[in-house]
């Protein structure tokens, strides 16, 4: 090592960040396992692609001019959809990007961040990466929020509260009963409340108004949420945050980079807005899937955690990171959660029938082999 790479001094709170726990890509997964027929499992990607109205858009489509950096058409779009003021709405290259851009406009070092067990690893990631203290509450034994413990939790006013409803990676949705809940308990503590509605669409219609919810409680707040997962365009990487206030929107906006949300992802994003009716029919064929391969999993023993989302969470009973190089091994790509603690669970998505049946069927096999 030479002197100059000695005296480096690199950020500490990121050089000890966790790796994020990421889907293995297709290029890998075949040369891992040696064929061609692999079944992406572990991304919560749309196996029914995206809207035809999306295809449409794109022809033609110029990368030599850069995006409007504002996306004001595709936020005005956003803020009729959601009956919002525009000037409250931030876009990301994906959820994930505000993610991080809610973390540096919110954290300090020490501070603190509340989120739950088990999380979707960026809630945790970004706020260590600015040097905060991140508690956990993990999930109840019957795979529900322990509302009770977050509500005690939220008391000590943290500076930054993540929940993702619907759970990611667990499956379960807060109803108005719970969200009212846990606003009550931040209220007037300072905390900025992050709800991660990425798999909102999948919720159906009993999911609470939480921009109605949150506004009464007069709680700091964003909602984000995605369009990579029922729209279909997580090639393209957009999201956007719903801030409380526009002030509140400004300081998330001034955390990202400029130029952040690419011009074909803007002109997709316009397109699959624009097209409810495919969404929600895509949205209804998965839910039928979905609901078919747990009542698959539960009739061979294995427990499964409720789900509105487009994935299920499951108990296999042994070393999750084995059962899924078996069944890379098959050419089925899952995620193993490895987080301390549910090591023992793995996260499918709901992909085609086809794929639903090679993957119970791999895992039976691993699971009687044992």
């Amino acid at each position: 090592m030479s002197d100059a790479h000695a005296r480096l001094r690199l950020n500490p709170h990121v050089a000890a960040l966790p790796p994020y726990n990421a889907g293995l890509s297709l290029d890998v997964a075949r040369r891992a396992s040696g064929r061609d027929d692999i079944a992406r499992l572990a991304s919560n990607e749309n196996p029914d692609g995206c809207s035809p109205r999306v295809l449409e858009a794109l022809r033609g489509f110029d990368p030599s001019r850069y995006a409007d950096p504002a996306c004001t058409a595709l936020r005005e779009a956003i803020g009729a959809f959601l009956g919002a003021e525009p000037d409250r709405i931030v876009c990301g290259n994906g959820s994930e990007e505000l993610i991080a851009a809610i973390s540096r406009a919110a954290l300090e070092p020490g501070r603190d961040v509340l989120t739950v067990a088990p999380s979707f690893g960026l809630h945790e990631i970004e706020p260590l990466a600015a040097g905060a203290r991140v508690r956990k509450i993990a999930m109840r034994e019957d795979f529900g929020f322990d509302l009770a413990a977050l509500e005690e939790a939220l008391r000590n006013g943290p500076a930054l509260f993540f929940l993702s409803s619907p759970w990611n990676p667990v499956g379960p949705a807060l109803n108005e009963a719970g969200l009212r809940r846990l606003a009550e308990a931040a209220k007037g503590l300072g905390t900025l409340f992050v709800l991660d509605e990425a798999y909102f669409e999948y919720g159906g219609d009993a999911l609470p108004d939480a921009q109605r919810i949150l506004g009464e409680a007069g709680l700091p707040f964003v909602i984000l949420r995605t369009f990579s997962k029922a729209y279909g365009l997580a090639g393209l990487r957009v999201g956007y945050a719903l801030a409380s206030d526009a002030a509140l929107a400004r300081t998330i906006a001034a955390a990202k980079t400029p130029f952040n949300v690419n011009g074909a992802a803007q002109i997709a994003a316009l397109a699959a807005l624009a097209d409810q009716d495919w969404m929600r029919a895509s949205v209804a064929k998965l839910e039928v899937r979905r609901g078919a391969l747990a009542q698959g999993l539960k009739k061979a023993g294995f427990r499964v955690a409720p789900s509105r989302t487009n994935f299920l969470f499951v108990d296999t009973g042994g070393d999750s990171a084995e059962a899924a190089a078996a069944l890379l091994s098959e050419g089925i790509i899952i995620k193993p959660w490895r987080e301390a603690g549910f090591e023992r669970f793995l996260r499918v998505t709901i992909g085609t029938a086809s794929d639903s049946e090679r993957f119970l069927a791999a895992l039976i096999r691993w699971r009687d082999a044992q």
